[in-house]
């Protein structure tokens, strides 16, 4: 059996037409997500490694608990 590594990275990326500030990313992955004054997020614009589990588990958190579903993860393939 081999063993795949996970080779590429992703990016955080809202959509601010539909969020509305409730700041449910940020309490779900602050280590990615910031909030300015009004309690809209502000995204790091730094790529997250796939290999970095802890990353990508807090940025899916994130996503699933966005009630105005504003977030999405984007993959980019390293090549």
């Amino acid at each position: 059996m081999a063993v795949r590594r996970r080779s590429g990275v992703i990016f955080l990326r809202v959509d601010p037409v539909l969020c509305d500030g409730f700041g449910h990313c940020h309490e779900l992955a602050p280590e990615l997500v910031a909030i300015d004054e009004w309690g809209y997020p502000v995204i790091t614009t730094e790529p997250i490694a796939l290999a970095n589990d802890a990353a990508l588990a807090s940025a899916r958190l994130a996503v699933r608990g966005c009630p105005r579903q504003a977030l999405r993860i984007e993959r980019v393939n390293e090549r």
